[in-house]
């Protein structure tokens, strides 16, 4: 089984996150895309979050139509701060030991890896597929030399747009696929945004996603309380 593992704030989910995954699902041949909402991100303040019970049962109208699509509660159960490393190692207990996860995650947080808690260690127990994003270049990659990526070649083609994918072998033996994508403009911040100045959000959500935010956003920032 090839799983990919989405993690993100989907502070809200939109309609980018989804193009992302099925981008990944299909350009990667993954059986299943499990998406992530994170609890306490480590470098967030929980001042800018939805409260991750609006948050998961939105990932959940979203993905509804999708088959191919699950999401896990995992990170927004746990008390303590979050971080990718025990995700992923209490997932991999969960799924058989054949399963190969692959987390999916955008240049602009990848890039921020070393800061990350035991790097080396998650880089050892996953594969990556790194999406491109608007204002970041891949060729930015090989000034991480956690990753001990070589071939800037096929990371200046895949910045040309030249390229679709390419897969690199890291250091640790895992795979980094990078995936070059047309640009997708919609942010969660540019939707709460929207919603505190009382401005229309058509087409930057899943339909459900929307109702469920004009019926029990509160007013209070615009966002569901």
């Amino acid at each position: 089984m090839k799983l990919g593992l989405y993690g993100g704030a989907f502070n809200p989910i939109h309609r980018c996150h989804l193009l992302v995954a099925e981008t990944a699902r299909t350009r990667l041949g993954l059986d299943t895309v499990l998406f992530i909402p994170t609890g306490g991100p480590p470098h967030k303040p929980p001042s800018d979050f939805i409260p991750a019970k609006h948050r998961l049962e939105m990932v959940r109208l979203a993905i509804a139509p999708y088959p191919y699509f699950q999401f896990s509660d995992i990170e927004t159960r746990r008390d303590a701060r979050s971080y990718t490393i025990d995700t992923v190692r209490a997932l991999k207990e969960t799924y058989p030991p054949n399963t190969r996860m692959v987390f999916i995650i955008g240049l602009d947080a990848f890039l921020e890896l070393p800061s990350w808690r035991e790097p080396e260690r998650l880089l050892e127990n996953c594969d990556f597929a790194v999406v491109s994003r608007t204002g970041f270049q891949f060729k930015s990659l090989e000034k991480l030399p956690i990753l001990g990526i070589m071939d800037t070649e096929q990371l200046a083609r895949l910045d040309a747009g030249q390229l679709e994918k390419y897969a690199f072998r890291l250091k640790s033996g895992r795979s980094l696929w990078a995936l070059a994508m047309p640009p997708c403009e919609v942010s969660s911040q540019e939707v709460r945004k929207r919603l505190k100045s009382k401005q229309g959000i058509e087409n930057l959500l899943p339909t459900a996603v929307e109702s469920y935010i004009l019926r029990y956003h509160s007013g209070a920032g615009g966002l569901p309380q």
